[in-house]
């Protein structure tokens, strides 16, 4: 009976066969220990001398590391295990012998490991990583359909940008110029005028020369739009999706923490409501805790987000920013409109902004004023200008980066180690 190593738990007593690969080994004398993965996990076989015949023992102690494999056994209760069982192994099938695989047990360095991403992915904590990375998609879809939004895919191709077009990837479609997208933002605004509360999930791209352990070239973005909707309401869905996706990991990749060494007690003080600070108050707090290098109306910097996050050991909300270092699309903040309706969410532990939302504006002698004085061409925003001349309503939207957030979740230091295939600022192999 052929089963996968995450369903041999519903196996205990019966034998077996499971295809796998080797990810190692080790042998004492009369018992060979395998560490066999088959992408739903990873699972010891136990080959035992005089239980097996001379040829399975001999095989067993020669097989080298990630030979694919059917091996054939009993599955047993086995307290010492992360899973709580094994396998008694009693017949081994060779379909691959591997042969001189580049990453053993040893160290290698980072720039050895991602020449060789396509064969890191195959180990124990990047396996892991990986996982609580599906499962925080997983939960993304639950919590959204749950709540009444409607999926909606933006295009990867534009004629213009959201926040400007100097971080952009220029490129031509056929006879006029385009970008990559980096952000479906304003396409989701005009989505929710069509269906209310929508949400997109999709790759975005920014042509950053940033090399900082929180950046990459490619990234993913989770990015909900919602009409008749404000700033504060908004606030309130953005810290019930992230405590949503947070007890969902915790809950459902409890061996995939374990093997990456998480602290999850940190993750299980994630409750609403986050607090929240006022741009005005966090510079305030900053020069308090000695630093005088910044000033009101600058951003923040890794250093700064990371000491507002440690003060509270929870994700925070920044609130209020200066309105001329925001986009030109933030709804003006009725009690100082030298400041928008907006908010960073920043992640404890160094992690640094996870969100970044807002009220948009929906007068639209205001848009035309803020795209003006930013200097975009019009006749590019006319679709987003058309939104506010036929039926515009108060409506605020976020968007969520994947990867910074499985970083956070799964306690990596490296935001290139949450994703599949890193693009980086000097990397785009594999």
């Amino acid at each position: 009976m052929k089963t996968t190593i995450k369903e041999a738990k519903n196996k205990i007593g019966q034998e077996v066969t499971i295809g796998a690969w080797l990810a190692n080994k080790r042998s004492s004398g009369k018992i060979a220990f395998l560490q066999l993965r088959d992408g739903t996990g990873f699972m010891q076989g136990v080959v035992v001398k005089a239980e097996v015949d001379e040829e399975t023992f001999q095989l067993a102690k020669s097989i080298t590391q990630e030979s694919s494999l059917y091996v054939t056994g009993e599955i047993t209760e086995d307290q010492r295990s992360d899973l709580g069982y094994e396998m008694q192994v009693k017949k081994i099938e060779v379909i691959h012998d591997a042969h001189d695989y580049p990453i053993t047990p040893k160290n290698h360095g980072t720039e050895f490991l991602m020449d060789h991403r396509h064969l890191w992915l195959r180990s124990k904590k990047q396996h892991a990583v990986m996982k609580i990375r599906n499962e925080i998609i997983r939960a993304t879809y639950e919590f959204f359909n749950n709540n009444g939004f409607t999926k909606i895919d933006p295009p990867i191709l534009t004629a213009s940008a959201p926040e400007g077009t100097s971080e952009l990837f220029h490129t031509k479609y056929f006879d006029e110029d385009a970008f990559l997208s980096q952000s479906g933002q304003l396409y989701m605004e005009a989505a929710a005028m069509a269906h209310g509360k929508v949400f997109s999930f999709g790759p975005t791209f920014r042509a950053e020369k940033s090399k900082t352990r929180r950046h990459l070239i490619e990234f993913w973005m989770i990015e909900p739009e919602m009409a008749f909707t404000t700033h504060q309401e908004s606030l309130e869905v953005q810290e019930a999706y992230v405590a949503f996706i947070v007890k969902s990991v915790l809950e459902n990749c409890k061996i995939e923490l374990k093997a990456l060494g998480r602290d999850t007690s940190k993750l299980e003080k994630v409750q609403t409501p986050f607090p929240r600070i006022s741009y005005d108050d966090a510079i305030k707090f900053l020069h308090e805790e000695g630093f005088n290098d910044i000033e009101w109306g600058d951003d923040f910097g890794a250093p700064h987000e990371t000491a507002i996050a440690n003060h509270y050991d929870l994700p925070v909300f920044i609130i209020n920013y200066p309105t001329k270092i925001k986009p030109f699309y933030m709804q003006p903040n009725p009690e100082n409109e030298e400041t928008v309706l907006c908010a960073d969410l920043i992640a404890p532990e160094g992690y640094g902004e996870i969100i970044g939302g807002s009220e948009r504006i929906n007068d639209i002698d205001l848009l035309e004023e803020r795209i003006e004085a930013h200097h975009l061409d019009a006749e590019s925003y006319q679709y987003y200008l058309d939104l506010r001349k036929y039926g515009s309503v108060p409506h605020s939207g976020f968007g969520l980066g994947l990867e910074r957030t499985v970083a956070w979740i799964s306690g990596v230091e490296h935001v290139r180690e949450t994703s599949p295939f890193p693009r980086l600022l000097n990397r785009l192999y594999p």
